[in-house]
């Protein structure tokens, strides 16, 4: 079962998702499934994207691919903003733990002037963004 945290109505983030999961993330209204965990990355057990994938297009979901590691760079933002407004929503994003997807979701926003909001909305998911404040 998907662990699924929202931070906002359009917009989600989970611990990595199996494809078992797909089903119950659909039922839950989402429409897009964003995938920012690289395949391998937990090793041989970790569930692959590909599955996900065909599963979730099955159901009719959107999926995007934008796996990355570590902190996200100005152009995995940049991507990220543009599945954003481009996918229909809600959105569920899913990486390890969900702290890289809510952080690259963040850093969309930065410059906007909703630093204080961005931080209460991840930490009602659960997710301390405070020490990016000042890049908000």
């Amino acid at each position: 079962m998907a662990d699924i945290h929202r931070v906002t109505p359009d917009f989600a983030v989970a611990p990595q998702i199996s494809e078992a999961d797909v089903e119950e993330i659909a039922a839950a209204g989402f429409k897009t499934i964003i995938a920012n965990r690289p395949d391998g990355e937990g090793g041989v057990d970790q569930p692959r994207m590909g599955p996900i994938r065909v599963k979730a297009e099955s159901l009719g979901l959107t999926f995007a691919a934008l796996p990355f590691s570590g902190a996200p760079t100005p152009e995995i933002v940049e991507r990220m903003g543009h599945i954003l407004n481009e996918a229909p929503q809600p959105v569920l994003a899913y990486c390890r733990t969900g702290t890289r997807s809510v952080t690259a979701w963040a850093l969309v926003h930065s410059g906007q002037g909703a630093g204080d909001d961005i931080v209460e909305a991840a930490a009602g998911a659960g997710y301390d963004l405070s020490s990016l404040r000042e890049l908000l």
